[in-house]
């Protein structure tokens, strides 16, 4: 069984910054996988943060480039979120994802709330 277990959201002031953890449990590697981070504001779909591939390359929606880095520690089995700059908009729930090579499954954590005041 494999696990996503997001954690270090909270509430922040405009301009401050969040690290947000993403650790990977169960009979996985992520070294072999692409994973990602999303976020769902109320009222919302749910929308493309940033991605990484098992090769470390990585993609960002343009409301976060120069202010989102994504990472990934293997040795940890952990991917990471820091977050600088933050904007009252970036207010939502932030979920990781994991698409198995394996088992051809996308799974998905619980998610962590980021709530950003002006």
């Amino acid at each position: 069984q494999v696990q996503l277990v997001e954690s270090g959201g909270g509430l922040v002031q405009s301009g401050g910054s969040l690290r947000l953890s993403c650790a990977a449990s169960g009979r996985i590697f992520i070294s072999n996988n692409a994973m990602g981070w999303y976020r769902q504001a109320p009222g919302k779909d749910r929308e493309l943060v940033a991605t990484i591939t098992s090769s470390g390359a990585t993609n960002y929606a343009s409301f976060v480039k120069g202010r989102f880095t994504i990472s990934r520690v293997n040795a940890e089995n952990t991917m990471y979120l820091q977050m600088n700059s933050l904007k009252p908009e970036d207010t939502a729930v932030y979920y990781c994802n994991l698409d198995s090579v394996v088992t051809s499954r996308l799974y998905w954590g619980q998610g962590t709330q980021v709530t950003v005041s002006s």
